[in-house]
């Protein structure tokens, strides 16, 4: 005699098996994560895009499955979230990697200058964030301006320069030198604005190389313009805070910081005004932090 064994039933106590995963659910776990490539939309915006978020907090296999498409395109998922909507990053080998490769190609043709962007970058999100708990605050935005940001990278040059003449160590290095202390005096000889002949901002000059990082900054959903406030005003969002606290461990973020200009010992600290003697761009606004 044959005995039938019906399957759907389970013994009490133990969990049902999981469903099966449909194309349906593998469509929708890559359409969430195309959604989380466009980096200026937010589900406030997009009513799909908000529930699939939302299935991604309350439903864990389909969570699993949209994480494991996101990783095989190359995306690290740093966040998924209503705020942020499903904020990722590309991996070094990742397609989506080679757009921060074009800008600092289009950005500038000579590799000092390149390294100048870099250091703009570095810049907009120490200012951006300048102490731990700004970054761990969900809640906080963060402003920059343009003009601020030069007169805060030309205060780390003088502070870089008193330390290498304390130290003895005042000459020029190599042109291939790493780090903060080889940047600081290509940064001080370039002029901050300069203009070309019908008055325009040249491209080269630091406070146009600062504008360029932040415009590539706003293309990419990190930044939001807020007004034309010296030299341009931005607020950050909550994508940049999340790319911000990968960088935060970094070394030169971390050599940036040690400089005293943005204290952050012990987390009640603002950003110290320039020396009265200093030369400082017009309308810099120094974007200062309550206490």
């Amino acid at each position: 005699m044959t005995t039938h064994h019906d399957t759907s039933w389970a013994p009490e106590g133990e969990p049902a098996a999981p469903a099966a995963i449909t194309p349906a659910d593998v469509a929708d776990a890559a359409r969430l994560v195309s959604f989380g490539l466009q980096a200026k939309l937010l589900p406030a915006r997009d009513a799909e895009y908000a529930e699939l978020v939302r299935r991604h907090r309350e439903d864990p296999p389909f969570a699993r499955l949209a994480d494991a498409v996101a990783t095989g395109m190359g995306l690290v998922v740093l966040e998924v979230s209503p705020r942020a909507g499903m904020a990722v990053a590309a991996a070094e080998d990742s397609v989506f990697a080679v757009r921060m490769g074009d800008y600092s190609r289009r950005a500038a043709s000579e590799s000092t200058d390149r390294f100048l962007h870099g250091l703009a970058h570095l810049a907009v999100a120490a200012m951006a964030f300048p102490r731990p708990e700004d970054l761990a605050d969900d809640g906080y935005l963060g402003r920059i301006t343009v003009n601020g940001v030069d007169s805060f990278v030309r205060q780390a040059c003088r502070r870089l320069e008193e330390q290498a003449e304390a130290d003895g160590a005042n000459t020029d290095p190599q042109s291939d030198a790493p780090g903060l202390e080889a940047a600081w005096r290509v940064w001080a000889r370039r002029t901050a604005t300069g203009a070309t002949k019908d008055a325009r901002r040249l491209s080269g000059s630091t406070i146009g190389i600062v504008a360029k990082a932040v415009m590539f900054l706003v293309d990419s959903g990190f930044l939001q313009k807020t007004s034309d406030d010296a030299g341009g005003t931005y607020r950050t969002t909550a994508r940049y805070q999340l790319q911000v606290r990968d960088l935060a461990g970094s070394a030169a973020m971390a050599e940036l910081l040690d400089l005293g200009i943005v204290p952050v010992s012990d987390g009640t600290a603002s950003l110290l005004p320039p020396d009265l003697g200093d030369e400082l761009v017009a309308d810099a606004g120094l974007p200062f932090h309550s206490l």
